[in-house]
């Protein structure tokens, strides 16, 4: 059974930075893409950012591409999200995911079975 747990969450102010951890347990790291996805209030989740396990493939969302920044350390099975010059809509809970598959990760969110909890971000005008 795997668990994924994140932290890393807060409040900021507009142009502010957030730095988001998810670490693992349970099931062998290594050979997993890892992704973070986001879900606003009265929204849908949606995809934020996804690495493949050996840090080759990366994808972002545009709405934070030249922002976010997705990382992965496989000795400390934690991915990471870098998240800079933050704006009022990114404000969600956010949630990181793990699939063998990237493209599950990227394009069918929907197949995902292992998720954290989440973590709120907040960030005020």
């Amino acid at each position: 059974q795997v668990q994924l747990v994140e932290s890393g969450g807060g409040l900021v102010q507009a142009g502010g930075s957030l730095r988001l951890s998810c670490a693992s347990s349970g099931r062998p790291f290594t050979y997993y893409a890892m992704g973070w996805f986001r879900q606003a209030p009265g929204k849908e989740r949606e995809f934020v950012a996804a690495i493949s396990w050996t840090n080759t493939s990366i994808y972002y969302a545009d709405s934070v591409k030249g922002r976010f920044t997705i990382s992965r350390d496989n000795a400390k099975n934690t991915v990471f999200l870098q998240m800079n010059s933050l704006k009022p809509e990114d404000t969600a809970v956010y949630y990181c995911a793990m699939d063998p598959r990237i493209a599950t990760l990227t394009r069918e969110a929907h197949k995902i079975r292992n998720w954290g909890q989440g973590t709120q971000v907040t960030v005020s005008s």
